[in-house]
């Protein structure tokens, strides 16, 4: 078992000792609603006849700000003691959205969990700042990723590629942009664009997770508090900020 570096959630257990364990270990409780902020800083120059000339001046970040509904101590002291020992915004950890463990597609999740699902481009890599790539899964796609998935990638050759992805379109073999090379392989392929564009070149095939993928975030404060009311009851909430390596 591994020390527990996921913030406790029902699908994320976590021992007294810090571990996390499934099976015996104290699930931390779900959020009763979440605010997720896309981040993009972009200057805008307009010239006095109205033309304007947009510039991209610093990276993409994600932001994420978590509510609880009210928690009893047993339910509240499983999260707090997690985010205390991260010293606040000194030790990233992993957050899961709820809304995005798994595609907007049953059939696609099924698939996705049986199938590994690569990035096939004609070069050994695929180049930092695109926005759009080939996947693979090996055999005939049984069904597609969906706009609004997130997905995240592993690649051998670089472990600190942990940016998160949301796709915003997905072509095929029949419906897809002619402007762009490589059509979809009739069965295998299927071409997504996605936001943000990579951080970081990508080796050729390496894979894409669609099941539970995991922002890194910290603290976005070095205050965190919470209330207790007259009900015994805690109340709290988080304010995250994405924390690439």
């Amino acid at each position: 078992m591994a020390f527990m570096d996921v913030l406790p959630d029902p699908n994320r257990k976590i021992l007294d000792s810090g571990k996390e364990d499934d099976s015996s270990g104290t699930a931390g409780p779900g959020f009763a609603s979440i605010k997720v902020s896309s981040n993009r800083s972009t200057m805008l120059d307009k010239t006095n006849s109205g033309r304007a000339v947009a510039r991209s001046i610093a990276g993409h970040s994600w932001k994420v700000d978590v509510r609880y509904n009210p928690l009893t101590r047993d339910e509240f002291e499983p999260i707090y003691s997690f985010l205390l020992s991260r010293l606040g915004k000194l030790h990233p950890f992993f957050i899961e959205l709820p809304n995005h463990v798994s595609s907007r597609d049953s059939t696609f999740t099924t698939f996705a969990a049986a199938n590994t699902i690569s990035i096939q481009t004609d070069t050994t890599t695929a180049s930092a700042g695109q926005t759009y790539m080939l996947i693979d899964a090996g055999s005939a796609f049984t069904a597609n990723p969906k706009p609004g998935d997130m997905f995240t990638i592993t690649d051998s050759s670089n472990a600190n590629h942990v940016k998160v992805y949301r796709i915003t379109r997905v072509e095929t073999n029949t419906d897809y942009d002619t402007s762009i090379a490589d059509q979809p392989a009739s069965t295998s392929e299927k071409r997504i664009h996605f936001t943000p564009p990579l951080a970081y070149s990508v080796s050729n095939n390496s894979t894409l997770d669609f099941s539970y993928p995991r922002m890194r975030v910290r603290l976005a404060g070095d205050v965190q508090e919470y209330s207790l009311g007259t009900n015994n009851l805690y109340t709290f909430s988080l304010k995250l900020e994405e924390a690439l390596p």
